[in-house]
Order: C-alpha cells, then structure tokens, then sequence
C-alpha cells in the first residue's frame, strides 16, 4: 500500500500555491492522499512567518499535529518559518521529525535541518505542475521573492531577490488548472519581469491571460509602480478589482517605512482608477503603532479612509522583526495605543464598507458562482472579501446574472436573473490532500 499524505497550509495565498506544487511531487513520487491528518504517513505542515503573530499560529500548529497525527507517521515542517529560523526551529521542536527549507523535497529523509543552497527557491520548485483546481478559481504564483527593502518586512531575508517565472510556464500552468478565475500573486507583483530586463512585463502577461478567456485578479500591488497604463489593462480585463499595499498615508512616516508615497499621491491613484472605472473595487492594508507614529499621523490616515472609501481595508500593528530596519528605530508606539487605533480605523471602514455594500442592492452584477449558494463578482477576492449568497440553483463554475436583493455587513444577497452563461475551462475535483 502507498504512504498518504496530508498537507496542513498556513499563511497567504503564496503559501497555498507553494503547497499545491508540493502536492504534486508527493503524488509523482508516488504517495497518495489521506482523508484526514490521522490518517497520513506523512504529514507536513507548511507554515508561515511574515510577523509574530503568524509564527505563533505556526508553531501552535506544529504542536496540534504532533499531538493529532498518527503514531508512526513522520511530520516534516516547511514554507517561511523553516526558512527563517529552520535551525533554532529543528533543535526547540524534537517532535519534528524533519524540517526542510522551502522547495526541498519532503518526503525524504535526512537531515532534521535540511536548508536549500543559496537564497533562491530552486526555478525547479516555481514551475513545478499542480492539481487542477478544486474551485472556479486559483491563485498563480508569477514570482518568488522581493528586490524592496521596506522597514518592516523581512520577506527578502527568506524568501532572497524577486526572480520572475517564465511567462510561457506561467501560461502554462493556468491551462493545466482548469479555473475560470485566475488571481495572480507575488511579493512584489507589478514588478514581474524586471530582473528579467522586460518592462511592463505584468502588463503583457496580464493582456495575455485576458485574451486565453479567463478573468483576471490581481493581489498586492506596490502603488509606486501602478502606472496609467496598468490601470488601463487591469480595466480592460473586465474585473477592475486594486490591491494596493499603501501601509500608511502620512509622508514621513511612509519614508520612515522606506515606502513611497503620501495622502495626495495615494488619493491621486485612486482618482485616476474611478475616473476610467466608477465600478472599481479598491482594497489596501495599514500598519499601526510603526515606530514614530504619531498622533497626526493616524489623524491623517483616519481622514484618507473617509474621503477614499475604500471597499475593502486591512489592519495589523507593527510587528517588530529581527534584521529589519524598523527593529533599529526609537520612538516605539506602546501596544496599547496601537490596538486602539487599530480598533478606530477598523470601525471607520467597516461603516465605509458596509455602506458602499448597500449601495449595490437594487443592481445587477455578473457573478461567478463558487459553490452551491455562494458566489462573487468583481468586487470581491476569494477567501479576504465578503462574497454574494445566492440561491441553490446556481451550478459552480457558471456565470450568472444576479440582482443583488439585500446587504449584511461585506455580504450581499442575490437572486439570479437568467440562465448560466457557458464559458471554458470548468475546473474538476483536486486530487490532493491539502488545506
């Protein structure tokens, strides 16, 4: 009988394609899928580490699965964590079996610290094949790594230098998942193609995806690189959704970040966005409590959130990490007060978010019908925004029209207004084990 395996996924969406690949080797080296962690050989838990909160959930994880996995199997923990600190984490946990650095092969044995040469994910890893998709949609992982050096973020230090995949193995893989809606991911997003010498390479790459027929969503956009010419693509493509990772609208604490931009230069973006697509749909995220934050600060930040109304906003507090430049600065933030001014920027966007929700009901939007009684349209990302119930007749994988009928909080209620609209590429059932 063939080992099973099962795939625990913490973490981004990044994370989830990263597990997808590594399903993929387990089921071409011959392992199968287990229902439920009890039941695997192998278990592998791919973890994340972007702050301290999401490495504490990665380490209570770990522990959860040795207490839950099946005696005898192996545990082998993988992704940013064990890249990061895959040493100190091998010696602290003996309860791991094995820790491997990200695009190790896991179910070999070895070493219980297996570190990757060099600081790049092996390219054999990124255009490793994936299991279709197991809904109408799918994330696509077009780079690995980040040429940015902002106060906060470690990512660089793991995760090495932005290395763009080929587009053709990017083309690729998006036939081979058989998804309707295609979300595209990376750290750095809109400078795809730049270590590659090619200019406006996420531009070409998005044009060339629109016109295979799938809808195209775009995650983490750096506002500095969002250019007329990208807003006029991303629109062109029918879902003019912009995740824009503004963190922060005062100016000097934005150079305190090592951002660029200001409450005017972001305001202008988003004006440029509306003024060719009223419809849009604008996401961002927000750090608070950044050492040097000061009152002003947020007051600015308060302000830009009523007068953008964004859709959709983030919160975090600064999560101090070790190597960045943020851990070297003063004038530290008391956590107290960054919670509370999270808590005050998160009820000013919810009101925004819930108003602009009730302003669609009466309207009519294309929908992609997810599952059975849940669906989206444009505005929404799968798994981070609200989504559209619907009623049970819609079969997944079709795109209906829908009048929206009532809004709760980010979700909205729809009924559908004609039949399935047919379009190509409707996905089948996952083989892996993975969640």
């Amino acid at each position: 009988m063939a080992e099973r395996f099962f795939v625990e996924t913490l973490g981004c969406p990044k994370n989830q394609v990263d597990s997808d690949k590594l399903v993929s080797s387990l089921l071409a080296a011959g392992l199968e899928p287990a229902d439920a962690l009890g039941d695997a050989d192998l278990v592998v838990v791919n973890t994340c580490a972007f702050i301290e909160a999401a490495r504490a959930e990665s380490i209570e994880v770990i522990l959860d699965v040795t207490r839950a996995r099946r005696t005898g199997s192996r545990l082998v923990v993988t992704g940013c964590l064990a890249a990061r600190a895959g040493a100190a984490l091998a010696e602290a946990l003996p309860e791991v079996d094995s820790v491997a650095d990200v695009g190790i092969p896991v179910h070999l044995g070895g070493a219980r610290w297996r570190p990757r040469s060099g600081r790049c994910v092996p390219a054999a890893f990124l255009d490793l094949a994936r299991p279709r998709a197991r809904a109408p949609w799918a994330y696509v992982k077009i780079a690995e790594g980040c040429d940015r050096r902002c106060g906060f973020c470690a990512i660089p230090q793991f995760r090495g230098p932005q290395r763009s995949r080929d587009k053709e193995a990017i083309l690729s893989e998006i036939g081979e998942l058989g998804a309707i809606e295609v979300v595209l991911v990376a750290q750095d997003l809109a400078s795809y193609g730049r270590d590659l010498g090619r200019q406006g390479g996420l531009v070409d790459l998005v044009g060339a995806v629109a016109a295979r027929g799938y809808r195209v969503r775009l995650l983490y956009l750096y506002p500095a690189s969002l250019d007329d010419h990208l807003i006029d693509t991303i629109v062109a493509t029918g879902i003019p959704y912009f995740d824009l990772s503004l963190q922060h609208v005062s100016r000097p604490l934005l150079r305190r970040m090592r951002r660029w931009g200001s409450q005017e230069a972001f305001c202008r973006r988003i004006d440029a966005i509306r003024s060719r697509a009223p419809e849009a749909a604008l996401r961002s995220s927000f750090i608070l409590g950044y050492p040097g934050e000061t009152e002003e600060d947020h007051d600015a930040l308060l302000a830009f959130l009523r007068a953008a109304e964004l859709d959709w906003a983030g919160f975090f507090t600064f999560s101090e990490e070790e190597g960045t430049y943020a851990a070297t600065l003063d004038d530290r933030v008391p956590r107290e007060v960054a919670l509370e001014r999270l808590r005050e920027s998160a009820e000013v966007q919810d009101e925004i978010t819930a108003r602009r929700r009730r302003a669609l009901v009466g309207t009519a939007v294309d929908v992609l019908v997810d599952a059975v009684g849940v669906g989206r349209s444009h505005r929404e990302a799968p798994e981070i925004d609200g989504v559209i119930h619907l009623p049970a007749g819609g079969e997944p994988g079709t795109l209906r029209r829908v009048r929206i009928d009532a809004a709760q909080g980010p979700d909205l209620e729809g009924s559908f207004l004609d039949g399935s609209a047919p379009h190509p590429g409707r996905p089948m059932a996952s083989a892996g084990a993975s969640r």
